[in-house]
């Protein structure tokens, strides 16, 4: 483990090397900054609905003729659960005239703020469109003086910062639609804050916890992302190994000991905040539902997503999300 170390200065000094000093600074920094933010996902799909359709075969005799009268009712009761199921769990587009007529959204795929939008524009099927950003040039947004992710524009207005986005968004197309309580809006708030402030420090710990998972997430954010082919291959290895040492340096900032536990920790934490609700939102999901669920979902199919899952009970009210949000309503280019 001594020459790892050496191993990922020599490549990303090789990587870097026909850079001037400072725009090779700048380049460190910009991939520092993808691998700390840019969490990523092995890609399963979404969660489909769950329909009961059963094969009758051919029925003989009175005694088949009950059998089948029982079984029917089995599935008339079961296509009623269906549709309550469905109607829990379904979309909440917003009128058409105050859906914006062009959405998009400057983004790095593997980036939990990002996601955090999308699964805002995903629930509410704002049609958007991508624009897929390089970490190192950033030339995609040279326009822009904000130079972060997410940047969205919406009907030529620039929002930018992933709460700031959806709090803005919330104000332009659910014009009266929201009736909650002040306390229930204290809570949503509350827990809007914690995925900021608490747990998404949790999870780059988790992605480069060890070499292989390094490299796991590495390959994700380099096949997704907006990079040359000599870029992908320098950033894979070079940042992996780079974001294997540096995920120490942030268990120690952020105080963690055991990167996993604390993983499981958050997950545990949110299931216990549900109080036996579905959504925190109750019988659907409100925007602290939607900031979990976003930041979360690239790193559900990597392995520290599936130990999550399999060591806490957040699996339950994840699937049920995946329902609630469906299928993208990004806009192929």
């Amino acid at each position: 483990m001594r020459k790892a170390p050496t191993l990922a200065s020599a490549l990303l000094s090789r990587s870097l090397a026909s850079a001037s000093p400072a725009s090779a600074a700048t380049v460190r920094s910009r991939l520092l900054q993808v691998a700390l933010y840019g969490s990523s996902s092995a890609g399963g799909p979404h969660a489909s609905w769950r329909w009961f359709s059963p094969l009758l075969d051919s029925l003989r005799g009175d005694s088949s003729r009950a059998a089948y009268l029982g079984l029917a009712g089995v599935v008339s009761a079961a296509a009623a659960a269906t549709a309550v199921s469905q109607e829990v769990y379904a979309k909440e587009p917003p009128p058409p005239e105050l859906v914006p007529k062009d959405v998009v959204l400057y983004q790095y795929e593997a980036c939990p703020f990002c996601n955090k939008v999308k699964a805002f524009l995903d629930y509410y099927d704002i049609p958007y469109k991508v624009v897929e950003v390089n970490p190192l040039s950033k030339k995609e947004i040279k326009w822009s003086e904000y130079k972060k992710v997410p940047i969205l524009m919406v009907d030529g207005e620039q929002l930018v910062d992933s709460s700031d986005i959806i709090d803005k968004m919330g104000e332009k197309i659910l014009k009266g639609k929201r009736t909650t309580v002040d306390s229930e809006d204290d809570e949503e708030k509350k827990w809007r804050r914690w995925v900021d402030n608490h747990l998404v420090h949790v999870l780059s710990p988790n992605i480069y916890r060890n070499v292989s998972e390094a490299l796991e997430s590495f390959d994700y954010i380099t096949s997704n992302g907006n990079f040359s082919y000599t870029e992908k291959i320098s950033v894979k290895y070079a940042g992996a190994a780079a974001m294997y040492f540096v995920s120490k340096n942030l268990k120690k900032k952020y105080n963690i000991t055991d990167e996993r536990q604390a993983l499981y920790d958050a997950a545990e934490t949110w299931v216990s905040a549900l109080n036996g609700r579905e959504f925190l939102g109750g019988s659907k999901p409100n925007l602290a539902d939607l900031a979990v669920f976003g930041v979360l979902r690239p790193i559900r199919y990597l392995r520290s997503g599936k130990d999550m899952v399999e060591h806490t009970r957040i699996g339950e009210w994840y699937s049920r999300m995946e329902s609630a949000v469906g299928d993208s309503s990004r806009m192929k280019a």
